[in-house]
């Protein structure tokens, strides 16, 4: 069998298992995580020199240029009848490493999703930012991308997406996508949202806002008539509005503090839990601003945030992510050690459910 049919049959793999990574590491036989767990596929333990010589035939030449003068290199892959994944390829004791995920060719829905009403509510507004953020694989591109193709469904907007790689690719229903890919369209996220002005666009996704230039960027177009949609790797709202104002200097924030009032509109935190009798589910806490949260956080009184979450819940939308684990809990969807495991508060949790112990 040939290098390239090797490499091909492993990632087949991952969607014979409906597995979400396909893991290739030296001194490591190939390992798949399915419902958040590593799971070896019983095959011979590879060597450096096995995993790169099935992992280049996935490269063009300025991919492994690139590679081989960064030692880090991420891209995204169609395999033709099998799916498009996102790989990294990366350096683990001198040998070459890679990770792969499954990214579904088929877009879902908000319905498909579950997703609560008030997510439907919140696209469509005219600007302003929206994030969604949780660790690594908590499911955040796939609710960025069933929000945007909500829009898609319903709305005719220019939607630019800047991505590190490209991730879903949206078909064109009655919006027009310009996909953006870091490396290959263009150098940074900073420099593709300094042009994207020029762009025309009505809505723009940012794959990743991670440095200080990026965020500042993206605050200026919310506040000038875009919706902006982005992620963090932050588990709750009070620490994603922290860990934004904390990229800037002491004398910047006041600034930036303003701007995070007028434009941030949403930020669900989620993470995926595994389920009672298989699979994942996403326990999502969900902030949206009114006109006191607004206060709270240009008075620079994020602490108080969490206690306004809970009030008036039903006419805000906003959920925390104790009240969503306390309702599978009772529901028997998730069981309680996982629910201790994921929650951001778990001292409150056990408080809550001490009556379904």
């Amino acid at each position: 069998m040939s290098q390239v049919l090797d490499i091909q049959k492993l990632l087949k793999s991952v969607v014979a298992y409906k597995a979400s990574d396909l893991h290739l590491v030296s001194r490591s036989e190939p390992q798949v995580r399915i419902d958040g767990k590593l799971v070896p596929l019983n095959l011979p333990v590879l060597e450096g020199e096995d995993i790169e010589d099935m992992s280049y035939t996935l490269l063009t030449e300025k991919q492994k240029k690139a590679f081989e003068e960064n030692w880090e290199l991420d891209f995204s892959i169609v395999i033709p009848d099998v799916g498009r994944f996102r790989a990294n390829y990366y350096r683990t004791l001198g040998d070459i490493a890679c990770a792969f995920r499954i990214i579904p060719i088929e877009i879902p829905s908000l319905d498909q999703l579950g997703a609560k009403p008030i997510f439907k509510e919140i696209i469509k507004r005219e600007k302003g930012l929206i994030l969604v953020t949780g660790p690594t694989g908590s499911g955040k591109s796939t609710t960025l991308a069933a929000m945007l193709n909500e829009i898609n469904m319903t709305e005719n907007k220019h939607v630019i997406t800047v991505e590190d790689p490209v991730e879903f690719i949206h078909q064109n229903k009655k919006c027009l996508f310009s996909h953006r890919n870091i490396g290959t369209d263009t150098g940074s996220f900073a420099q593709a949202l300094k042009f994207a002005m020029r762009e025309d666009p009505d809505i723009i996704l940012i794959g990743e806002m991670r440095d200080k230039e990026t965020i500042e960027a993206a605050l200026t177009a919310a506040e000038t008539g875009h919706l902006v949609f982005g992620t963090l790797h932050t588990n709750s709202a009070p620490q994603t509005i922290n860990r934004i104002i904390d990229v800037f200097s002491g004398d910047e924030q006041p600034q930036v503090r303003a701007q995070l009032s007028t434009s941030l509109i949403s930020v669900i935190s989620q993470a995926l839990l595994p389920k009672v009798g298989g699979g994942r589910i996403a326990a999502q806490e969900i902030f949206n601003t009114n006109p006191a949260i607004a206060n709270l956080i240009r008075e620079d009184k994020v602490h108080q945030l969490y206690s306004q979450m809970q009030l008036n819940q039903a006419g805000t939308g906003m959920i925390t992510q104790t009240q969503e684990l306390e309702d599978y809990l009772r529901k028997k969807i998730i069981t309680k050690e996982s629910a201790m495991q994921y929650a951001n508060r778990p001292d409150e949790l056990m408080r809550q459910i001490q009556d379904i112990m």
